[in-house]
């Protein structure tokens, strides 16, 4: 971490110091774009998870020095950010690919659905989703991010509602969508080569006493709900703003 930081403070002052580097940004597979770095970052974590990444291991993903990236992300934060953004983006681009909703609940239906389809696909950068928003202003977000906020509001907004009943709407929206693909992707199995329910989720680790109801309840909460428990839970949460149904 130690030297993650000093890395970071280190390349930090490099970008502050203009476009003058002596680290070329041409890498093993031709010159970079934020684009490419972005893609390359999102795949190493995709493989290896988040505490894998970092600009000197980045860099050699690409075949060039680390500080030749610091013209696409000056620091480790700004390299966070944009795997967020690299989420929104194909979210984006899954979006452009299925036709047009016929009114706002088909529309938010077609959200949620996109948006657990990329998380369920990059499952290990889904933490992102809720702590660097946690972190970032909401004027600072990636505007890929902005622009699904928008997307979210305007529908929400052709329901008939206020602008504080579209807020509340928004809040429990985001809510139900974000913590819903959390509890879909908490890892269950405690032994993957057991073909015993009990055994392969470790129920057997659980005090029967005191977490009777747990144990019991443990095989179907293993099971995900899919897209059909996010869009029952997402109508019900609709029914309850909009005061309709269907």
């Amino acid at each position: 971490m130690a030297g993650e930081r000093a890395e970071e403070r280190s390349g930090g002052a490099r970008a502050a110091a203009g476009p003058a580097r002596r680290a070329g940004d041409r890498g093993r597979y031709g010159r970079l774009s934020r684009e490419r770095v972005l893609a390359s970052a999102l795949e190493l974590v995709d493989r290896e998870g988040l505490s894998a990444l970092s600009m000197r291991r980045l860099g050699a993903e690409l075949g060039v020095e680390a500080m030749a990236l610091y013209r696409y992300a000056d620091s480790k934060d700004a390299l966070l950010d944009g795997l967020v953004e690299a989420l929104y983006l194909e979210l984006e681009e899954r979006l452009a690919r299925e036709p047009a909703a016929p009114s706002w609940r088909a529309g938010l239906h077609r959200v949620a659905r996109a948006t657990y389809d990329v998380c369920l696909a990059h499952p290990q950068a889904v933490p992102l989703l809720a702590t660097r928003m946690l972190a970032v202003p909401l004027a600072r977000r990636p505007l890929a991010v902005l622009r699904d906020h928008e997307r979210v509001l305007t529908l929400l907004r052709e329901s008939g509602l206020d602008d504080t009943g579209v807020a509340a709407a928004f809040r429990a929206f985001t809510s139900w969508l974000l913590g819903y693909v959390a509890v879909e992707l908490r890892p269950m199995v405690d032994n993957p080569e057991e073909s015993d329910p009990a055994f392969r989720l470790g129920l057997h680790h659980m005090p029967s006493r005191e977490l009777p109801v747990l144990r019991e309840t443990a095989p179907a909460l293993a099971e995900r709900g899919g897209v059909a428990g996010l869009t029952e839970g997402l109508d019900a949460l609709l029914d309850r703003f909009t005061g309709t149904q269907g």
